[in-house]
């Protein structure tokens, strides 16, 4: 990181805008002053481009206007005024022009920044179908000669191979296009893509017709996904010829697929959205496809044609917030319909890959531990769905709920609870005779009467639930079923081997602890079972998270004694750092600059449907830096060989498996400082 922690541009983000001026047709002065305008609004806002419409400084649709001098001539004199009053402006401005070259008319975009021309993109398809007959105004990009042409006494690169590339700021690179370019089989935008530009960008007129918004919605975000880039679009507005079309003004801002920010179609005013861009994460998702790479490949020799202009890019100073909503759930959609479908589908997934083990292995039977707690909770439930799907007797789950010397009343009444109204074949087994046996033969001071609850006490409990397990397994002809999920597995926080790191088969191997809440909600929500054991399900979200390992001082066995998100942290900020340190590998102070973002005010921004309002938390920067630092040390330098020989379980979310057979293989004895120090040096201990 560089710069100042509280802005964006210290965090690889660059703000864009897309700006829909009011126009007149056929009046370059009036549309500068309102292109100017616009501009002026997005450099209030500390854009780093700005977009503009197609033909904006004449206006689109002025037919065979665009064949009379006086037209041409003013439209010069309006791209001179953006020149000129751009020397103050922070974005670099994107306008669409008529302009005439080898005794050619083209229709253009002219890239500006800072009182220079740094290149001019002429369109490359031209409709000429329906409504639209630009053959009979203007010559396409490929009809050029030159390579370069003087403007305003600028001589300036010209064509469409061109990316427009900011020499001090990483990643950020501009290719530009215009309107009927996307809608073509292989827009310029690909090659400039693959050539390195992370913001596409579209000057469009675009006149409406019923149904074309949203494949307007498609074009962009399919294009956006498929190049891996930002992708901005601007369409005509309020002041174009109604001669024989229609406006509605639409400007969209994507980013790899996802909507960030959009118009109000057929708005009376000029509009201007912004939306803040991830280069980063453009960056990182490339880096990781080798498809992309791939197809590069390809077109190597086409690419090396395309040239690119650098510019310095002028970063604005001070304190510029993040735009852009950051979820506090990655995990979890807050949309109440997204988050139904993801819900479905991320049960469904672990149901259809334990029906596959089951079939693979060609057993019946299903031996699983049943704690109380939510991780098996979440297993239990899909055991039982999964025999539902295979036709067999829930009776068929074997479910063993094994008191220790921690366990509480209420933990144990709901493991009891659970596996009744379930009706699977629900047994008991006290553990404390054979963990004192074991405590014994080790000599450990518990048995001379002593409070030792060392980290020996706690795993001779955990080992012998999974020894039981195992050798239950063996006896009734069944497997175990893991309970263990994607957070502990990042954290360490399960114990090795003979524990719950072991199991037969894991469905919750890639689910994080709280996707695992949210889908004991949606299960409770959609009536997947019957009001008891929604009930059930209920008691178990409201229970504080323990692995019940030390009992209480004073033998109150009404809850549990240990807190494990005392000793790791909340693991809703500890999801948080998951998602985004292996998902996208961003460096630690911008894990934490989104997390600040996220986190720091629970009355700010969405929060998914039915969340409990009394368990709204919020953090301020020092407790998301404590716990950012507890995560990193155990993710990287502590915990890896647990992930290296984990049981088989199915990937389920895009945040990522652990498993070193799919998204992550790592070292198991490497190093953590370059994170911890990362974090030290570029993040500070306050707001």
């Amino acid at each position: 990181m560089t710069g100042i922690f509280h802005s964006i541009y210290s965090h690889g983000f660059i703000r864009a805008a897309v700006c829909i001026p009011n126009v007149r047709v056929a009046d370059p002065v009036y549309n500068a002053e309102h292109t100017l305008g616009l501009a002026r609004r997005a450099s209030e806002l500390n854009a780093a481009v700005a977009l503009f419409p197609e033909m904006g400084l004449s206006a689109y649709s002025n037919d065979d206007l665009f064949h009379q001098d006086a037209l041409l001539d003013a439209t010069i004199v309006a791209v001179g005024k953006v020149v000129e009053e751009s020397k103050t402006l922070t974005p670099v401005l994107l306008v669409g022009a008529p302009l005439r070259f080898e005794g050619k008319l083209f229709n253009c975009a002219v890239v500006i920044y800072r009182g220079a021309i740094l290149g001019i993109v002429p369109k490359s398809y031209l409709p000429n179908y329906r409504e639209f007959y630009e053959k009979r105004q203007f010559a396409a990009a490929r009809e050029a000669v030159a390579r370069e042409v003087t403007l305003l006494g600028q001589r300036v690169p010209f064509g469409s191979d061109i990316v427009f590339q900011a020499s001090n700021v990483r990643d950020f690179a501009i290719h530009v296009e215009i309107c009927e370019d996307v809608w073509t089989p292989v827009p310029p935008s690909t090659f400039g893509a693959l050539a390195g530009a992370t913001v596409l960008a579209n000057l469009s007129a675009s006149n409406i017709t019923i149904g074309k918004a949203e494949y307007r919605r498609d074009l962009c975000a399919s294009q956006s996904g498929r190049c891996v880039a930002a992708y901005l679009y601007s369409a005509a507005g309020p002041g174009e010829s109604t001669t024989d079309l229609a406006w509605d003004g639409h400007a969209l801002i994507y980013e790899n697929n996802e909507l960030l920010a959009e118009s109000t179609r057929f708005s009376a005013d000029e509009q201007i959205i912004a939306a803040d861009i991830d280069l980063e994460r453009l960056a990182q998702d490339r880096m990781r496809l080798s498809s992309f790479h791939d197809t590069v490949g390809d077109y190597r020799e086409k690419l090396r044609e395309i040239r690119q202009v650098e510019f310095a890019f002028q970063i604005p100073e001070g304190e510029i917030g993040l735009l852009r909503s950051v979820e506090r759930f990655p995990f979890v959609p807050n949309d109440p319909a997204v988050r139904d479908e993801r819900c479905f589908e991320a049960y469904n997934i672990q149901v259809h890959g334990l029906m596959k083990r089951l079939a693979s292995t060609g057993l019946q039977k299903i031996v699983i531990g049943v704690s109380g707690g939510l991780d098996s909770t979440h297993a239990l439930i899909v055991a039982a769905r999964t025999m539902d799907r295979l036709g067999l007797p829930r009776k068929n789950i074997l479910a063993f709920t094994m008191p220790g010397f921690a366990t509480s009343d209420i933990t144990l009444k709901n493991a009891r609870a659970l596996m009744e109204s379930l009706g699977t074949t629900a047994h008991e087994i006290d553990i404390k005779p054979s963990c004192l046996q074991m405590l014994r033969d080790l000599g450990h001071p518990f048995i001379g009467g002593e409070p030792v609850y060392d980290i020996t006490f706690e795993n001779v409990q955990a080992g012998e639930r999974t020894s039981h397990l195992f050798r239950l397994a063996n006896f009734h002809d069944g497997f175990v079923l893991g309970t263990g999920d994607l957070s502990e597995l990042a954290l360490g926080w399960c114990t090795y081997g003979v524990g719950d790191h072991m199991s037969h088969y894991n469905v919750n191997a890639s689910v994080p602890k709280t996707l695992i809440q949210h889908l004991l909600r949606w299960v409770i929500g959609s009536q997947q079972f019957d009001a008891a054991t929604s009930d059930t399900l209920q008691s178990i979200l409201d229970t504080e998270i323990s692995p019940e390992l030390v009992p209480h001082d004073a033998d109150n066995k009404d809850k549990p004694a240990q807190s494990t998100e005392q000793k790791i942290g909340p693991y809703e900020l500890q999801d948080f750092n998951i998602y985004y340190v292996t998902r996208y590998g961003f460096r630690p102070s911008k894990v934490a600059f989104l997390s600040l973002h996220a986190w720091s005010d629970k009355t700010h921004g969405d929060w998914p449907a039915g969340f409990d309002l009394s368990k709204r938390s919020e953090y301020d920067l020092s407790t998301i830096k404590k716990w950012l630092g507890i995560f990193l040390y155990k993710f990287f330098k502590t915990s890896q060989f647990k992930r290296s020989c984990i049981p088989n379980g199915p990937k389920v979310g895009s945040g990522g498996s652990l498993s070193p057979r799919g998204d992550w293989r790592a070292p198991s004895d490497s190093e953590a400082n370059v994170w911890m120090d990362e974090l030290a040096a570029n993040v500070p201990d306050t707001n």
